[in-house]
């Protein structure tokens, strides 16, 4: 072997020496102010990344898919009659929507936590199997409070999806990774709208589906498919890293490594669970504000999922019902292509803060347009502002609020309380297109212009605290506030530790 070659075969064992020992239990990965302790060549960490996206990324897209079309093919199911059957008056069908937030909301937390507990490879196919079946269950339901209670059971499965995909990723990605991959599965939610509408519409050609018709048929259907995709993650979905049969030995300890880089003062990527862990997720500045953005954002976000179908009746009134499904289908197109392009550009930025400023003005100016006119085309073409930018702050929100935290738990209860407050915006959501506001809906499209408007204040002083507190880190003395503390002490600071900076 000549020189050059035993030279870089020299570097090569040495960056998988250090890799090996930063991956160890108990072993630190960064020095005292946060800066890694081993390297990794960019080509071999990119071969690796590839590997993961390949394993990972498609099972948990495909089953967020058919989570958010569980949850909102209701609207599909309205056109279709689901009213007139279910004898629904007034506000029968706000109340339905509303009966699924409670029990998102109130399961949102716990069940991010249960989710670290059991593992998410175990928990994820499990919940994912749930909702599928009360997607089924529901095709079955007589009246208001069999569908009530179907509702809720629904709501309490599908809680733990959208976190818990999130915390999960947050185990194989660094931060600047995370937010692209967040969207590469939060993008099924505006393709659930318009692969929703397609399929929904598909289904309403045929003229039963075993014993069941109609908007029936629908649940049956998409409910089945469901628990085929669940059963299928159960054998597909690995853990962790450290258990993946699809890794070798090396590249299991490069892809913990690089991950508990990041975190500062940590030994452990998969920490044990304490409340004062949890906490430092929970009393975090940065996430309580970035999840008050979501939570306003999210009044618009379920709002359009739920309500589009009726918008669209409302524009297009002559349309067959058919017709009325294919028409929500392209402005969820544009919002796909977005929800992917944008946080993209924010894994290359490394941002997330004034991307998701950026995407306020838009959704402003599309809910302004549904204030100021009545014309069909104005108002259909106002929807492709607003989901231009409205489904990016999912990702963005997550990817933040992960990225501004250090332990693995308190990166659940922080993706948790972010999910939460976003699904009381959803809560909000349903109440704010009510039947006597239609045909035009004033009140609910000046709400949504307001809650864009408030995103935009909110996410913008949030910014410029988060630069002014790390100019102010900039003075502590690092050693003076670690002198004497033991390393569970250092670790239970978080965010508190004095090496640690926002993150914008």
């Amino acid at each position: 072997m000549s020189t050059p070659e035993r030279k870089v075969s020299a570097e090569a064992e040495k960056v998988e020496e250090s890799a090996h020992f930063a991956a160890e239990q108990g072993h630190a990965a960064t020095d005292q102010y946060g800066n890694a302790l081993f390297h990794i060549d960019p080509k071999v960490e990119a071969k690796l990344r590839l590997k993961i996206d390949l394993m990972i990324v498609p099972t948990v897209a495909m089953l967020y898919l058919f989570c958010f079309i569980d949850r909102a093919n209701i609207g599909n199911a309205r056109l279709a009659g689901l009213e007139r059957d279910l004898n629904l008056k007034g506000y029968d069908y706000n109340a339905l929507l509303s009966i699924f937030y409670i029990s998102y909301i109130i399961f949102e937390i716990p069940s991010n936590v249960v989710c670290k507990w059991v593992g998410p490879g175990w928990y994820i196919p499990a919940i994912s199997l749930g909702f599928g079946l009360c997607s089924i269950f529901t095709a079955f339901v007589k009246n208001f409070s069999q569908a009530a209670a179907v509702r809720f059971l629904l709501g309490m499965f599908e809680a733990g999806m959208m976190p818990g995909i999130a915390y999960y990723l947050s185990r194989w990605y660094t931060r600047s990774e995370l937010t692209f991959r967040l969207g590469l599965y939060i993008v099924m939610a505006p393709l659930a709208g318009a692969f929703g509408g397609l399929l929904a519409s598909g289904i309403l050609t045929l003229d039963s589906v075993g014993s069941t018709k109609e908007w029936r048929m629908i649940f049956v259907v998409e409910g089945i498919i469901t628990v085929g995709l669940s059963v299928i993650s159960f054998l597909t979905l690995t853990d962790r890293p450290s258990t993946a049969r699809w890794l070798t030995e090396s590249e299991k300890e490069m892809a913990i490594a690089r991950v508990k880089a990041e975190r500062v003062g940590n030994t452990q990527v998969l920490d044990k669970m304490d409340w004062t862990k949890l906490s430092r997720g929970l009393v975090n500045p940065v996430v309580i504000t970035t999840s008050f953005a979501f939570l306003l954002n999210n009044v618009t976000v379920q709002g359009l999922a739920f309500f589009l179908p009726t918008i669209v009746r409302t524009i297009y009134p002559d349309k067959t019902t058919v017709m009325q499904q294919l028409f929500t289908v392209p402005p969820y197109v544009v919002g796909a292509f977005f929800t992917v392009f944008l946080p993209g550009l924010s894994w290359k930025l490394d941002r997330r803060q004034i991307i998701m400023i950026a995407c306020c003005p838009l959704v402003m100016v599309g809910y302004a347009m549904f204030l100021a006119t009545t014309n069909a085309n104005v108002r259909y073409g106002a929807t492709f502002l607003i989901t231009s930018s409205l489904f990016c702050l999912g990702p963005m929100t997550n990817g933040q609020v992960s990225a501004n935290v250090v332990s693995d738990t308190a990166r659940s209860s922080a993706i948790g309380l972010n999910v939460m407050l976003g699904n009381i915006g959803g809560l909000i959501s349903t109440w704010s297109f009510l039947p006597w506001d239609g045909p035009n809906y004033p009140i609910g499209n000046g709400l949504n212009l307001a809650t864009s408007g408030t995103v935009l204040v909110i996410t913008t002083l949030t910014l410029l605290w988060m630069k002014m507190d790390n100019e102010k880190r900039e003075g502590r003395s690092v050693e003076e506030e670690l002198a004497g503390l033991s390393q569970t002490e250092v670790e239970d600071l978080d965010w508190k530790h004095p090496a640690f900076r926002w993150r914008p």
